[in-house]
């Protein structure tokens, strides 16, 4: 039977539009460029090692739990979803070292050994910060989103000085917090969308709001086991999904789209379609020229691009014992670290470094008496002015150096397994636009309400769904971009 949805990816928006809409009643075919789902949710297996090689920390796992009960199912009965304590250990280049620990009496006993006012100063924090979720939540992360028409509203003009928009992430934070290591802790989260806390709108504290507040996650098996069944999910409900399918074009016809064309010619008809592939890449590259309007190229090409990352996988044959499940290694000078990767459109040279190890919450992850060490430092997305190709060994080598300098003694000298990931990787494995892990980069005031829509602007029953779209990227966001599609579907006549 000819499906009347089809979704162009299988990340993870791709797959929570494909459940919500087959468990509505719709034909459901989800095609996938590469061998397996999962998109930037990725998974490497060697030499006795494993890797996420994507997301590794979520948060608001009630939206994992919300899609499975609207297929009728129980996540609970697929997933081992568990806290990660401490959520993250930072260390600063002095050697000051500092846990953000999970329960609240541990976490303020954590903020009094660095600043005891800064203790009170935290719930000055969260209350400011929660009351941006507050107005943010239901009208903009928990609804489809179509533009500002769906925001403007007597709610919004009620409480947009909440937001804050006019101040800076770094702003707001320090408003708050007397602590120079504190400020590096909270502007940090600015990262999560790939912006820098220098430039995005204060509007972001949401982020480390939602983190304090709900808990950092991780589950057991490693991240990719929510992929998998995600994939046996929608499978169980009866979408149709085909691996190694690239698609090269939406088909238009009348103004609306038809169907899609793959790479090696074939056509597929449908009523819909939705591009789980990055939404600039899409509008750019699998709409044809004359079915955009001028304005949409020129749009895409006023788009700032989020930061990429650059990884290394490393399997080594030693423990180093300091580490936690997730780490940070912070750089000396924050602000030149996003000034490089921002105005410059180069890698920091002495770069914030983030290290996961899931061996420690699933052991089975390495070799007995050894660790994978997941490596991303934040990097610019691609352009002329670095070339990855050429440079991806050298920098590959100053990370490694640092790292033993900042607490990883002769690591050089136990790696036994690795693999290099760089900005130029992601665009040509994910599409992602110019590399860029999160779609456009928040540093304006506006830019979380300026995102491409769900809805295309230029031709009808053409969606887009994931983290370049609304509302943004993450885990939790990116399965919401899911739901609002399948949500503006549902209004169809």
């Amino acid at each position: 039977m000819q499906a009347d949805t089809i979704i162009v990816g299988g990340g993870l928006g791709g797959l929570a539009a494909a459940i919500r809409l087959q468990a509505a009643g719709r034909r459901v075919r989800l095609l996938e460029k590469n061998d397996r789902v999962g998109g930037k949710m990725n998974i490497v297996q060697d030499a006795g090692f494993t890797f996420d090689t994507g997301p590794s920390l979520f948060t608001m796992p009630w939206v994992v739990r919300e899609l499975w009960a609207a297929a009728g199912r129980s996540a609970d009965d697929v997933l081992e979803i568990v806290p990660v304590d401490p959520v993250c250990r930072y260390t600063w280049p002095d050697g000051t070292r500092w846990d953000h620990r999970s329960a609240l009496p541990d976490l303020i006993a954590e903020i009094n050994k660095l600043s005891p006012p800064d203790a009170v100063n935290f719930f000055r924090f969260m209350a400011f910060a929660g009351r941006i979720y507050a107005a943010t939540a239901e009208p903009f992360l928990l609804s489809p989103f179509r533009g500002w028409r769906d925001f403007v509203t007597p709610r919004f003009v009620r409480d947009a000085p909440a937001l804050d928009p006019l101040h800076t992430v770094d702003q707001a934070v320090r408003r708050h917090f007397r602590s120079p290591y504190l400020r590096q802790v909270f502007n940090r989260y600015a990262t999560y969308n790939g912006s820098s806390p220098y430039r995005a709108p204060a509007t972001f504290c949401i982020i480390p709001y939602i983190e304090f507040a709900e808990g950092g996650w991780y589950l057991k098996g490693g991240m990719y086991s929510l992929a998998r069944e995600l994939l046996r999910l929608a499978e169980s409900l009866g979408v149709e999904i085909e691996t190694s399918a690239e698609v090269v074009e939406v088909c238009v016809r009348g103004g609306a789209a038809h169907g899609v064309r793959l790479a090696q010619g074939r056509e597929l008809a449908a009523e819909r379609v939705i591009v789980n592939v990055d939404a600039l890449h899409g509008l750019r590259h699998l709409v044809a020229p004359e079915h955009r309007r001028a304005w949409t190229d020129r749009r895409i090409d006023r788009f700032e691009p989020s930061c990429s990352g650059f990884v290394l996988l490393l399997g080594i044959d030693r423990d180093y014992p300091e580490l936690a499940h997730h780490n940070i290694f912070f750089s000396p000078d924050y602000p030149a670290e996003f000034r490089a990767i921002f105005d410059l459109q180069v890698p920091a040279p002495d770069p914030t470094i983030y290290v996961a190890a899931t061996v420690r919450s699933d052991p089975q992850h390495a070799p007995e008496n050894g660790m994978n060490l997941f490596v991303l430092v934040n990097a610019p997305a691609t352009s002329e002015r670095f070339q990855w190709e050429r440079e991806a060994g050298g920098y590959r080598d100053l990370i490694v150096r640092l790292l033993e300098r900042r607490g990883l003694p002769n690591l050089s000298q136990h790696i036994r397994y690795e693999q290099t990931i760089t900005p130029a990787d992601f665009g040509n494995r994910y599409r992602a636009w110019r590399g860029a892990l999160y779609g456009p980069s928040s540093n304006q005031a506006l830019s979380a309400f300026l995102r491409p829509p769900i809805v295309s602007p230029d031709v009808r029953r053409l969606y887009f769904v994931g983290g370049a779209t609304h509302p943004g990227g993450g885990i939790p966001l990116v399965l919401l971009s899911g739901k609002a599609v399948a949500e503006e579907i549902g209004r169809e006549n």
